[in-house]
């Protein structure tokens, strides 16, 4: 599954990009590699316009699993914990510029970074987002108690790109503004539609090596 990913774009060609109407981000800087844990920014619907609003990245686990690390990806849209998720006003973007999965290497593993092309364009994870309110937060950077935002995005099964590293999933990735509209946008059973491998020729491996993309 996939837990890091880059976002190497500022503001504005972000808010262009997905045609943001509002943005609540503050100074947001490039974020070269983004964790589980971590705030990141996602474009959501919010009275009818496209707000950039920063969230943070894992689900809480449901609790029959008890105590366990956040959930970054959903692969079943189909399970009771992810359905009341799924409606259109609890959807939302999560712009990416490459992400990374990790090949089964000795004596470590080593992250391989996937983008659209070596331009790394800007494109987007199908997400999904919900109020939580708890301790959630890095280790190093002070766990707080609050009502956090709280997103994960959709995965799907392996295509020939990234199927040679991760053979059992990949991120769903929507590239288009007819994607992120219908994303946004439209019922429930159209919008997971897409939920589906990106084309091998739409996609590549761009780097090897880093826990970064700064390139």
């Amino acid at each position: 599954m996939c837990n890091l990913y880059s976002l190497d774009r500022g503001q504005d060609a972000i808010r262009r990009a997905f045609g943001v109407a509002r943005d609540e981000t503050g100074n947001l800087p490039p974020l070269p590699a983004i964790f589980p844990d971590q705030m990141a920014p996602t474009v959501r619907l919010a009275d009818g316009e496209r707000e950039l609003a920063m969230m943070r990245w894992g689900f809480p686990s449901p609790v029959s699993k008890g105590p366990q690390h956040p959930v970054t990806n959903v692969r079943n849209v189909r399970s009771p914990y992810w359905q009341p998720w799924l409606k259109p006003e609890q959807r939302c973007l999560v712009p990416v510029s490459s992400f990374s999965e990790y090949a089964d290497t000795k004596p470590r593993k080593t992250p391989v970074w996937f983008a659209l092309d070596e331009d790394r364009p800007l494109f987007a994870f199908a997400g999904i987002w919900r109020p939580w309110t708890g301790v959630r937060g890095p280790k190093r950077d002070k766990p707080v108690e609050e009502e956090h935002r709280l997103c994960a995005f959709l995965t799907t099964e392996a295509n020939g790109i990234v199927g040679p590293v991760r053979p059992k999933a990949m991120p769903v990735l929507l590239t288009t503004p007819e994607e992120w509209r219908t994303w946004l946008e439209a019922p429930v059973e159209e919008a997971l539609n897409l939920q589906r491998p990106l084309p091998d020729n739409e996609m590549r491996e761009i780097a090897r090596g880093k826990r970064s993309d700064g390139a």
